[in-house]
């Protein structure tokens, strides 16, 4: 259990760790600091006793005003660790020293994510010393306005050179699961990638597995193999993107492209009203596409990196 003696006080606010009783205060305010992006609930706030993950609150006349959190960013960055502010920006700096006063040892990089018109959080991460490090990007698209007929064209010249789209059924035998699997690892071998953007690798089971239980899965053929995919998850009204990829053999050929119109026909035909997407800046294959099928990307995310 935490130490619930407070850590420290200053003139206008009083930090001590988190708890439970903390919970619904810490959903609203990280939900109001991501400006109704995510809607967070209490239950998805609670102790921890691992010691690499920190969680302190402030308080002003006894209210909980602002959070910080520090935790293990993932798996592709092993030395970093991920700090989380929302709430009264006066309060982020003796969070943040208070966290640091018993930053884990073994790791050497602190990163911080924000929206670039999340000002509050951008301009703590500046004056704290902060690197802009890396910038991603999302983007929607309306799909009740969305007219796949300017791209069939393009479709008929593919289909005449051999390559043809479909859903991938549920049930589709192991070797299109295979398939699958090697154009996704793939993907994450050959795309620019940044410590937000980068997956932990799904095993080919797993990948199936996700597909099945929440997603739509569509892959483009050229004489029977597997040479393009893409998957749509579900969200509400609205269908999020997930790991386009071309075999390196068959780029060039505007396969993605094809590919995405038909995910999106699809999305559009099941009654889905809104489609995103995103992915790092780096990306610019991927861009193109975005923006040929008419995506509009909103304000970057932004990695905030420091040396500890």
């Amino acid at each position: 259990m935490p130490d619930p003696t407070p850590i420290a006080t200053d003139t206008s606010f009083t930090l001590r760790p988190f708890q439970n009783a903390d919970s619904g205060a810490v959903a609203q305010l990280v939900t109001d600091a991501m400006r109704g992006h995510w809607t967070y609930t209490p239950e998805q706030f609670r102790e921890s006793a691992d010691p690499l993950r920190r969680h302190l609150v402030a308080l002003h006349d006894e209210q909980v005003v602002a959070t910080a959190q520090l935790s293990p960013f993932g798996a592709a960055t092993p030395d970093a660790l991920r700090l989380d502010l929302a709430g009264d920006g006066r309060a982020f700096t003796p969070l943040y020293l208070a966290v640091l006063a018993h930053f884990p040892a073994g790791f050497t990089r602190l990163l911080g994510v924000t929206r670039e018109d999340f000002h509050e959080i951008m301009h703590f991460f500046h004056a704290a010393g902060f690197r802009n490090a890396w910038q991603s990007w999302g983007a929607h698209l309306d799909l009740t306005a969305f007219d796949p007929a300017p791209f069939q064209p393009l479709e008929e010249r593919l289909f005449v050179a051999g390559y043809e789209t479909e859903q991938l059924s549920p049930d589709a035998p192991d070797a299109d699961w295979d398939a699958l699997h090697t154009l996704y690892l793939a993907g994450i071998r050959d795309a620019p990638r940044n410590p937000t953007t980068t997956p932990e690798p799904l095993t080919r089971d797993d990948l199936r597995d996700t597909v099945r239980r929440e997603e739509a899965a569509f892959v483009t053929r050229w004489r029977g193999a597997v040479v393009a995919s893409t998957r749509l998850t579900p969200h509400g009204h609205e269908v999020e993107s997930e790991h386009t990829v071309t075999h390196p053999q068959h780029r060039g050929r505007r396969l993605a492209t094809a590919l995405k119109v038909q995910a999106l026909a699809w999305a559009h035909a099941q009654g889905y009203t809104h489609a995103g997407t995103g992915g790092t800046v780096l990306n610019l294959p991927m861009l193109r596409v975005n923006t040929r099928l008419g995506y509009v990307t909103s304000p970057m995310w932004v990695t905030w990196e420091r040396s500890i």
